[in-house]
């Protein structure tokens, strides 16, 4: 009898061992490997540091790219080969075709979610504000006491995104509005010389432009750092861009639930303190 259980238990062992053996090999072969995975152009705006840049060793680096890099860890289906670009190549190879995602700390604007597909979740923010006199430091403590104190800001253009940004408070401020002055050109580059000379009492940018502009010290009014002062406004949730297709809807779905994940584990805000230096999700008042 022992012989005969000794038996039937080492046959039943190994029948276990076989069926468990059987169930992990089927369900390995079912799950995504790299070997197998698409293959996904990211363009990024190579100079927009530290949002995205090539770093020293010749890398792609970035909160951006390591925002996508974290995304990759959780979507073994897909692979991001990160592209470096400029601004206006990301844009026009986006809708060629020629990228499959873009990242440039974009913004929402209508015009673009008629272009391309952006992820319902946000992944980070731009932080706004007004760069003012530091003589006025105590007269603009914020942008309500601008736009009640009719301060006149440096006019920009429609087509940037700062300008949606100025009609959205004045809608949502009809009895002290901004007065919103169109700019016949994209980037004004004497925008700062502008407020110094008292022309305009502020200029409205994201603090990222402040800094290279005035707190670096190879910036081009950093020998006016005493002079000027930047108020922030408040953050402006980004987003990527993916191509208009039918492949990138399902791309999109799965970025956005890991996305979703990222943001409640805390590594987002994490590599928000790593290369921004702040949370900028504090930022973010809407």
């Amino acid at each position: 009898m022992k012989m005969k259980n000794k038996k039937l238990f080492i046959g039943i062992l190994v029948a276990v061992v076989v069926v468990l053996a059987s169930f992990l090999i089927r369900n390995r072969s079912n799950e995504p490997s790299k070997e197998n995975a698409r293959n996904v152009k990211v363009a990024f705006w190579q100079n927009y540091y530290p949002y995205n840049f090539v770093n020293d060793k010749g890398e792609a680096d970035g909160y951006e790219v390591a925002v996508f890099r974290e995304v990759e860890k959780k979507l073994p289906q897909y692979h991001f080969d990160f592209v470096p670009t400029s601004n206006e190549d990301l844009l026009i190879g986006l809708e060629s075709g020629k990228y499959d995602a873009g990242i440039k700390g974009c913004w929402y604007t209508d015009e673009r979610a008629k272009k391309f597909i952006i992820p319902k979740n946000y992944h980070g923010a731009s932080v706004i504000g007004l760069t003012i006199r530091s003589e006025d430091k105590d007269k603009y403590k914020n942008i309500d006491d601008f736009a009640k104190a009719k301060g006149r800001l440096v006019p920009i253009s429609p087509q940037n995104g700062q300008y949606d940004v100025i009609q959205d408070y004045n809608q949502k401020n009809p009895d002290h509005p901004i007065d919103l002055v169109p700019a016949d050109q994209f980037d004004l580059s004497d925008a700062y010389g502008w407020v110094l000379e008292g022309r305009y009492d502020a200029y409205f940018s994201i603090d990222l432009s402040y800094k290279k502009s005035v707190e670096d010290e190879d910036g081009p009014y950093h020998d006016k750092a005493d002079q000027l002062t930047y108020v922030t406004y408040k953050g402006i949730p980004i987003y990527p861009l993916f191509e208009r297709t039918d492949e990138n809807e399902q791309l999109v779905k799965d970025y956005d639930q890991a996305i979703k994940e990222l943001r409640e584990d805390g590594t987002l805000e994490k590599l928000s303190q790593q290369y921004l230096n702040k949370n900028v999700f504090d930022y973010i008042k809407d």
